[in-house]
Order: structure tokens, then sequence, then C-alpha cells
């Protein structure tokens, strides 16, 4: 390996919209987060060296179990120092700029996982020094950590991604948004997505199967995906949106129409509103399963992005 190959296979990644993820890197994702979770069950002692002299700062302006748990966790099993920084914690709150603020922790850190409720651009101020990688686990519009995670899941139920049929039933939000985009990079996967009227995905995603209504549902489903009604830091202007919501709660009738389908949810969850307690809790939920796989997924995420190799 020449002196420039060796500095690009060590150089940082950013993360902040799959959008921008060639297609090679979520295939080498989606792919290494299955592997990390036979590491991990193996004990493979030698995961502890991967991000061995690197330090990761953890920083989450809103509220997280499982991401922030999920990231926490998978820096320090490879081995990588950990910050972790809440919402009061950084001089943003007094005033100093995005772009001073990343420029400033560039100098210390050498990966930033971030979730806020802001724009992406406000992570792209932080990702403008090449010293330092940072990773999107959250923002308004996207939440392209938790589509890995997902297809991580499919990956290690299915054996592949390509080629499924999934039903996504529930918001237009930042899971689905990244859902989209995600699936929409296998030219054989088939993604459905069931909006109500009014919440659907924001505007300017091309080849998208989008309904407002449950009628004329697919007559085969791999998986079926729904997520809680009131988006993590969000409200509704609108008092009667639980009644414009109530056709697309997951329940067993809906269910039971594919019987080898199974379910996935990005939790938490409202056992009662978008999906029943019997769905979420039966022996096709995968959901409970697809929140420990944000933890194999992660760590394949803070591999690539710090630069390690393979």
């Amino acid at each position: 390996m020449t002196t420039a190959d060796a500095a690009l296979a060590t150089r940082p990644r950013n993360l902040l919209t799959l959008g921008d993820l060639p297609p090679a890197d979520l295939d080498h994702l989606v792919a290494r987060g299955a592997v990390m979770a036979e590491r991990v069950a193996a004990g493979d002692p030698e995961l502890a060296g991967v991000l061995r002299g690197r330090v990761a700062g953890i920083y989450f302006t809103r509220t997280s179990t499982r991401t922030r748990t999920a990231f926490s966790s998978a820096a320090l099993r490879l081995g990588s120092g950990l910050i972790s920084y809440g919402p009061g914690d950084l001089q943003v709150n007094t005033g100093e700029t995005i772009a001073d603020t990343g420029r400033v922790l560039s100098g210390m850190l050498d990966l930033l996982v971030v979730r806020t409720a802001g724009p992406v651009a406000e992570m792209a101020a932080l990702a403008a020094h090449p010293r330092m990688a940072v990773v999107n686990a959250m923002s308004a519009e996207e939440h392209p950590t938790q589509a890995l995670a997902d297809l991580t899941t499919l990956q290690r139920h299915f054996g592949r991604v390509d080629g499924l049929r999934v039903l996504y039933v529930g918001e237009g939000n930042n899971t689905a948004t990244a859902l989209t985009l995600a699936l929409n990079r296998y030219p054989a996967a088939e993604l459905h997505l069931r909006t109500p009227p009014g919440y659907g995905l924001p505007p300017g995603f091309p080849h998208v199967n989008e309904r407002h209504d449950m009628d004329d549902l697919p007559a085969d489903v791999d998986v079926v995906y729904t997520t809680r009604w009131q988006t993590t830091g969000t409200t509704k202007p609108d008092p009667d949106w639980r009644d414009v919501f109530a056709p697309f709660r997951v329940d067993d009738d809906l269910l039971a129409r594919w019987p080898d389908a199974i379910f996935l949810h990005d939790l938490p969850a409202h056992r009662g509103e978008e999906v029943t307690a019997s769905v979420l809790d039966g022996p096709r939920s995968l959901a409970f399963a697809q929140a420990e796989n944000k933890l194999y997924s992660a760590m394949a995420v803070l591999e690539w992005a710090g630069g390690a190799r393979w």
C-alpha cells in the first residue's frame, strides 16, 4: 500500500445523509453491521482495537434511549475514548457559532455523533473540518443511522435486502425519509408508503410509491413497518390529528393479510396508537431485535467513519 493509499484508508468520513452515501458504502455498512453482530456474539477480542487511540464525541440535544446508547456502547466496544455532551453543555448556547464549535472540536475529537432537531446544514457546518468525522444520528429531515439499523435487521433476518417488499405505514417523518433513501438504492426492493393525508414525505423524492389511504394494499409483503405517530421533538398543529392517523394503525387484522411478514418499529412505541400491543409484542415482531441491531450498525458506522481498515 502506498502512502497515499494508507492516508485514504484512514481518512475520516462524514455520514450526514444517505443521499450522499455511495451505493458501495451503503452495501458495506449493512453487511458490516451483520458481521459486527457475529463478532460481538463470539466475544472477538480484536474489536477493542478497531478505534484504539481515537476519541468520539456524542452530542445529543434531544432525548434518546436507543441511538445514544448504541453509539456510546459502540465507541467503547471498539476501543475509542468517549465524551458525551448534553443540550446545555456546548457554548453554542451562549452565542458561539456552529462553525466555530466544529473548528474547535475537530482539533480534539476524531468522531462526533450528533442528534439535533435542526437541519442537516447545521451538521454540515460541524463537518467542515476534515480531521473530524461527523455522523448524523438524527436531524429534522432524516435519520440515516436508523435506516442503516433497519437494513442490518433485514440482512440478518432474510440474508438480503434487495428483493424485499416493505410496507411502511404512518407519518412520513425522518425515519421514513431515511428508509426511502436507503431502499431506493436497491433495484429489486419494493417500498410501499401509506401516509396520512397532510403527513407524507417531503416533496422531491423521485420514484416513490406513496398513497394517503389504506386501500388496495400490496398483495405480497415481507415487512410491515411503522413508527410512533408523534415524532420525537415535534408537535402537530391540528388538534384532531389522531383521527387522521387512526386508519393507519397496525393491528392483528392488518398483519394477518401477510402471514409470513415480519413487523418492524423504530421505537419508542405507544401501544394502542400506531400499533397494538398484540402486534408489537407478538411472535412476528422484530422491533426489539431491531433496537439491538442499532448497536451493531453503530459499530459499523464508527469503524467506517473513523477510517479504520476492515
